[in-house]
């Protein structure tokens, strides 16, 4: 079949295939009314479809012998083909008559195409890149008519991939595919500054260079615009476009100008962006194609991007694709669907304008493909931190907004800068008349902060937004000296004012941010996140324009996540809140308390080798930045003692505390908040060591303190008297231990917090059942079980309290109910913990003791396996040492019990030796082994310690 007839089948056969069968035969008759011979070639070509499945897999138009390898066009000898389009061919070639040495890029007609306009077209293409000369057009070196009368260009050979190729091979950044379009379309720009339109541009006709550059090729349909030409064919003709990036209409057969290359070009940079094509149609014919061109409008290239994301999220490339899609988002997305409207007037007026639309977007300001609101621009003008006016190419309208723009800044500076003089004065005025109280005593600083609060509600009364920034300076103060319930006060009168106010979000920012700090810190993680929460997309709003904000808020709203558990969202807060402070690099230490935030989060996660690695280089870099005796030092000393303890290295967790109270003590002073927080945590590394009566002591002290400033019925003495009631009954003095645990859960209730109270309620039952007192015990633990599933669920708080309430159900002969709740005890600890966890490992040593009592030999010798395995579990973690001190002492007395009293002695001699060197002053474990030692009539330790530690009281 010869190609004028195959170029008019081909179309009406995408046509036919498009129809259903009985559309398909109409269509038919009708093309036979007008060629019943061409009627009956369509029929056949259907009918070959039916019958065969590689139907149309060969070229319908038979090749024609011209030009082979080897031969010689002019003065050149080719030696491959690199590539074919509709009207010729290019192949590599070389100088064949020797007078220098060069490849170029050969390009001639297609053998076998004789037409006239097409040797026209060809010899018009060397006119054209005749007069083109730029750096990102390949050159034309030579041209001539071989002997066989073929006409030839002899290009520059380019080494290069298409660009859509290269940019995705390569993962090219969406920056430098940005500039790799700039130079396309300053290369277009310079062809159509000569009358050319090059119409069509396609990836393949774009290469880039190994060294990132890029080259533009094939002028072969391009049209002069000092020249008349005669319109495309389309359809039944010879098409000289490539249809995929073909504008509207070029495919109707209309006439081109400069803006048919602006519509090909926003295809490209549609493929370049987002790795597709604009149009998907349902088949891929020509037809199907035309139609979506004409009719259809594209998707936003960041929406085809994120549904790419989508449809492969299990892939690791889904989430670069993803930040690629919220990049495009805005700004380009409306520069491509500019360049892409269906009517050439909406479009960019030329390839300048695009080019330049894209580099207003690269430099941060307003492109002209989006509507010039105020909002908009005043957004740019934040962004980038610096006002750009607009050159010549602005309109009037644009420079009267962009002055108004101007004249508000200003007027907010001198409004802000009167504000913050007003507070300068108001707060230099409080000192300078800070002489004394009414009775003509020294004032304090907390006095002097009550001063100021009762001078601003003064002098400040008309002034709400004035006033509202002052209590929220007070609360901060406030907040530094441990007020934390003054400081909520103030906060919440702060609130009650900005609600009515017109004040900046600025300052909404800094009040949520510090009312829930102040909840976090007084424990309150729920009313902290039911605060902050709502507010969290206004932050994300505002995170360009106001970082400093925004990354407190940030980091206060993930500490709340994380003390409510949310780790995984705590996280994601983290890491925004240090990435926004390491892009503006003014927050040095808000970097380190972030990089101490993600530590603890390694720390929760069991990771404590990396945590420890995290605090240690926190450390380094806060001494570099700040001395070392900044503040923030001293909760990095807190966390590495916690972590220390975790791995059973009490000595060097002891260390890191007395390094953080020198500094606290230095910087706050002993009754500061921090301070006491310190010596609790201390406190309790002296009682894990043994040293019950230093523990003492320092929970003593602190009570005073505390006491001294709020009073004894203060909800903050609850934890101390908690502390005191454990060290009581550790030296085995069961009524002060009692006593203590109950002045702990009376100030639990009157505070009204559920979580704290249903801890109260479990060690006080813990305590009772103990000491033999399971009747009072169990209704304490059934109030506190109820507590913890209000608030948890079936969480591992719960499944604490159900372990507790099991055993004390067992030991009141409750068998039934006692098995299941330790059953179902133990399977949430283990769903929800793990089973090396020590709350997993406590609930089956309280199975393995039930068992163990059992009658039935296999029972009690499954227990024992299990009570030695648990006695096996490693001593170096503060936990989990108890559970396997306990097993082990029950191991022994099962052996007592069953005659082995050889092999139960040395158990309990090995545990005595432990012991006696854990716990030097004696304890429970102590008491609990030395009666297991006297119920085998097995000789007692000859210690003073434990002899005294076990004396009755």
């Amino acid at each position: 079949m010869d190609s004028t007839r195959w170029q008019r089948l081909s179309p009406l056969l995408d046509e036919l295939f498009e129809l259903e069968p009985d559309g398909r035969a109409r269509r038919l008759a009708e093309l036979r009314a007008d060629d019943p011979a061409l009627a009956d070639e369509l029929e056949e070509l259907i009918a070959l479809e039916v019958g065969q499945e590689d139907f149309l897999a060969e070229p319908v138009v038979s090749p024609q012998r011209g030009v082979l390898p080897g031969g010689e066009v002019g003065p050149y000898r080719l030696e491959r083909l690199l590539g074919e389009g509709g009207m010729g061919q290019v192949w590599l070639a070389a100088r064949a008559d020797g007078l220098y040495q060069r490849r170029v890029a050969l390009k001639l007609l297609r053998p076998g195409l004789a037409d006239t306009n097409l040797r026209l077209r060809f010899t018009r293409e060397r006119q054209i890149l005749a007069r083109l000369a730029h750096p990102h057009i390949a050159r034309l070196l030579d041209a001539g008519i071989s002997a066989d009368g073929l006409p030839y260009l002899a290009l520059e050979h380019v080494d290069g991939a298409p660009i859509t190729d290269y940019c995705r091979e390569h993962r090219t950044p969406l920056e430098a595919r940005l500039r790799m379009f700039g130079q396309i379309c300053d290369a277009v720009s310079h062809a159509h500054a000569n009358l050319i339109v090059h119409r069509d541009l396609k990836p393949s006709n774009i290469l880039v260079t190994p060294a990132g550059e890029v080259r533009l090729l094939d002028f072969g349909i391009a049209k002069l615009l000092d020249t008349d030409g005669a319109p495309e064919q389309t359809r039944t003709g010879m098409r000289a476009f490539t249809l995929h990036y073909a504008a509207p209409e070029q495919v109707r057969g209309e006439p081109v100008t400069t803006m048919t290359d602006v519509y090909s070009l926003g295809v490209v940079l549609y493929e370049l962006l987002s790795d597709h094509k604009p149009y998907r149609p349902k088949r891929d014919s020509d037809a199907a194609w035309e139609e979506a061109i004409l009719t259809h409008d594209p998707l936003r290239p960041s929406q085809a991007l994120q549904r790419a994301a989508e449809s492969r999220h299990d892939d690791p490339a889904a989430a670069a694709m993803q930040r690629r899609a919220r990049a495009l988002s805005g700004d380009l997305d409306n520069i491509v669907l500019k360049t892409l409207s269906k009517q050439p007037e909406r479009r960019y007026p030329s390839v300048e304008a695009l080019s330049q639309d894209l580099q207003r977007h690269v430099a941060g300001k307003p492109v002209h493909a989006r509507s010039q609101s105020l909002n908009y621009r005043v957004a740019k003008y934040i962004g980038r931190h610096r006002w750009a006016l607009a050159t010549g190419t602005l309109t009037a309208l644009v420079l009267t907004a962009s002055l108004g723009v101007v004249a508000w800044q200003a007027r907010e500076a001198v409004r802000e800068a009167a504000r913050a003089q007003a507070m300068q004065d108001f707060m230099v005025g409080v000192f300078e008349r800070a002489s004394g109280t009414r009775d003509g005593q020294p004032l304090d600083l907390r006095q002097l902060l009550a001063t100021a609060v009762e001078r601003g509600d003064r002098e400040l009364a008309r002034q709400p937004r004035t006033l509202a920034e002052l209590l929220g300076v007070i609360a901060r103060l406030r907040t530094g000296l441990g007020d934390y319930d003054e400081a909520r006060a103030l906060l919440a009168r702060q609130a009650r004012l900005i609600e009515g106010t017109d004040v900046p979000t600025s300052l909404q920012l800094e009040s949520l941010t510090q009312r829930g700090r102040v909840l976090r810190l007084l424990g309150d993680a729920d009313g902290c996140l039911e605060l902050m929460q709502p507010a969290l997309a206004m932050a994300q709003r505002e995170q360009a324009q106001l970082p400093p904000q925004v990354t407190e808020f940030y980091s206060q709203l993930g500490r709340c996540r994380r003390a409510d558990g949310q780790l995984q969202g705590a996280r994601q807060l983290f890491e925004r809140s240090l990435a926004l402070r390491r892009e503006n690099r003014t927050d040095h230490v808000g970097e380190v308390e972030n990089l101490m935030d993600l530590a603890g989060l390694d720390a929760d996660a069991g990771k404590v080798d990396i945590a420890l690695a995290e605090f240690e280089a926190a450390r380094n870099q806060l001494r570099d930045e700040a001395g070392n005796r900044h503040p923030l030092l001293v909760d990095i000393d807190r966390n590495l003692a916690r972590l220390h303890r975790a791995g059973g290295r009490l000595g060097e967790a002891e260390r890191e505390l007395m390094d953080a109270l020198a500094i606290t003590t230095e910087i706050n002073g002993p009754g500061h908040a921090t301070t006491l927080t310190v010596e609790r945590q201390l406190a309790g590394i002296l009682a894990d060591q043994g040293r019950h009566a230093e523990a003492r002591a320092r929970w003593l002290s602190i009570q005073r303190r505390l006491a001294g400033r709020h009073g004894d019925r203060h909800v903050a003495l609850a934890e101390g008297h908690g502390r005191l009631g454990r060290l009581a009954w550790e030296r085995g003095d069961v009524a002060t231990a009692a006593d203590e645990l109950r002045q702990a859960l009376a100030l639990r209730r009157e505070a009204g917090v559920p979580g704290p109270v249903a801890d109260a309620l479990v060690e006080l039952g813990s305590v009772l059942h103990r000491s033999g007192q399971h009747r009072p015990a169990h209704p304490l633990l059934l109030e506190a079980l109820e507590l913890r599933r209000g608030l948890h669920g079936d969480g591992h708080a719960s499944a604490a309290a159900e372990r507790v309430l099991g055993s004390v159900e067992l030991a009141l002969g409750r068998t039934d109910s006692g098995l299941q709740r330790l059953a179902h005890a133990l399977e949430v600890s283990r769903r929800r913990l793990g089973d090396g966890h020590p709350g997993t490992r406590r609930v089956e040593l309280e199975l393995a003791l039930h068992a163990a009592q059992a009658a039935d030999p296999t029972q009690a010798r499954e227990a024992l396996t299990l009570l030695d395995t648990l006695a096996a579990l490693p001593t170096d973690d503060i936990e989990l040492r108890q559970v396997a001190w306990r097993a082990g002492a029950h191991a022994a007395q099962q052996r007592c019990r069953h005659g082995q009293q050889a092999e139960a002695l040395m158990m309990l001699d090995r545990l005595d030796g432990q012991l006696r060197q854990s716990r030097p002053e004696g304890g429970a474990i102590n008491r609990e082994v030395a009666a297991i030692r006297a119920g085998c009539n097995l000789p007692p330790v000859p210690s003073p310690a434990l002899a005294d530690a076990t004396a009755p009281r």
